[in-house]
C-alpha cells in the first residue's frame, strides 16, 4: 500500500536531551524511503519506529556538524549486516547518499571509522552547488544553499506532474475496465460514444512535494526549496526571545520558520530541531502559528502524513 509520510526520528539540535534524540528523519513515499541528516542513535531511533535500514533507497545529509551526520557510520555499518543476510549474491542495490562535496574527507572517515567488511554498497554522489540533482525512484531531486556556518544544502523532493481520470466523464464517455489502460497509453481510444481523447477524461494534477530545511537563517535557497510544497520539514532550533542568539548562530526562530511556510505557501509546516533549553514546543507552535494555519511540531518517533491532494 502506497504511503507517504515523515517518519520523526530525532527533534533535537546540537544536544540531545532525555526526551529528544538527535535531529534525524525518514520520508516513506510510496515505494522509496529516504533518510534525512542522520544524527547520533539513528540506528536505533529506526528501530523503535519501524524504520528498516536495508529498505533506504537514498539518504541526505544537509551538512557537517555533528548533530546532523554522526549517526551515519552506524547506519552504513547497519545496512551492511543486512546486506549479508540477503539472499542474492549481489547483495542490496546502490544507495545514493546526497552531501556537500566540501565534506568528503568527513564522509569518508564515516564510512571508515571501525573495522566492518563493508558490503553497505553507497553511491556517494556529492553536490558541488545549488540545482537539480539525479533523481532516485521517478522523482526529482534538487539541492538549494543556505545561510549556515559552515557549506550547508537544504533538498527537495517533487513528484512529476500528472493527470487524474474523472469518473464521471469516463461513464459519460462509455468507458471501463481495459480500454481506460489503453486511452492512457495512447492518448485516445475508439469508444462506444466514439473517438475519447486523454484530455476529454481528465484533469492536470500537479505532483506532491517535500522540502528540507535545516540549519539556516532565513535565506533565498529556503525560500525556494519551500515554494509551493505540501510538506515542509523547517528547522526553529530558537523561540523569538532567542532572535539575536538564531542570527548569530545562523538559525531560525519559529516565528521565521512560520513565515518562510506562508511567504512560500507551503501546505503543511513542521518545525523540528529545538535547542535544549526548551522542554516543550508549545511556544514555538503558537509563535509559527501567527503566520502559518497548519503547523506542526515534530516528536521523537511521530508520523506525520503529507497532506492529501483533494
Amino acid at each position: 500500500m502506497s504511503a507517504r509520510h515523515l517518519v520523526v526520528l530525532g527533534t533535537a539540535s546540537q544536544a540531545p536531551t532525555r526526551y529528544r534524540a538527535h535531529n534525524s528523519y525518514a520520508l516513506r513515499w510510496d515505494d522509496q524511503l529516504f533518510l534525512f541528516d542522520p544524527g547520533e542513535g539513528t540506528q536505533r531511533q529506526c528501530i523503535l519506529a519501524g524504520v528498516a535500514v536495508a529498505r533506504l533507497t537514498a539518504i541526505f545529509v544537509t551538512h557537517f556538524h555533528g548533530d546532523h551526520c554522526l549517526g551515519l557510520p552506524g547506519v552504513i555499518q547497519r545496512r551492511a549486516l543486512d546486506a549479508r543476510a540477503v539472499e542474492d549474491p549481489a547483495g542490496l542495490p546502490p544507495l545514493p547518499v546526497y552531501y556537500p562535496s566540501d565534506g568528503q574527507d568527513y564522509l569518508d572517515r564515516m564510512r571508515t571509522v571501525s573495522i566492518f567488511h563493508d558490503t553497505s554498497n553507497l553511491e556517494p554522489r556529492p553536490v558541488d552547488g545549488p540545482g537539480p540533482l539525479a533523481g532516485v525512484g521517478g522523482l526529482d531531486l534538487s539541492a538549494a544553499a543556505l545561510d549556515h556556518r559552515v557549506t550547508t544544502y537544504g533538498y527537495r523532493v517533487s513528484e512529476p506532474d500528472g493527470i487524474s481520470l474523472d469518473t464521471e466523464r469516463l461513464a459519460e464517455a462509455g468507458l471501463a475496465g481495459p480500454i481506460v489502460g489503453r486511452l492512457m497509453t495512447d492518448g485516445q481510444v475508439e469508444g462506444p460514444n466514439g473517438l475519447v481523447h486523454l484530455e476529454d477524461v481528465s484533469r492536470p494534477r500537479p505532483g506532491q512535494s517535500m522540502a528540507f530545511v535545516m540549519d539556516t537563517a532565513p535565506c533565498p535557497g529556503a525560500l525556494e526549496l519551500a515554494e509551493g510544497v505540501d510538506l515542509l520539514v523547517c528547522e526553529s532550533t530558537y523561540c523569538e526571545a532567542e532572535a539575536d542568539l538564531a542570527h548569530r548562530y545562523r538559525h531560525m526562530t519559529a516565528g521565521q520558520a512560520g513565515q518562510l511556510a506562508a511567504n512560500a505557501g507551503a501546505r503543511r509546516l513542521v518545525l523540528t530541531h529545538f535547542s535544549a533549553r526548551y522542554p516543550d514546543t508549545a511556544t514555538f507552535v503558537a509563535e509559527a502559528s501567527a503566520f502559518h494555519d497548519d503547523v506542526v511540531a515534530a516528536e521523537d518517533l511521530a508520523v506525520i502524513d503529507v497532506p492529501p491532494r483533494v
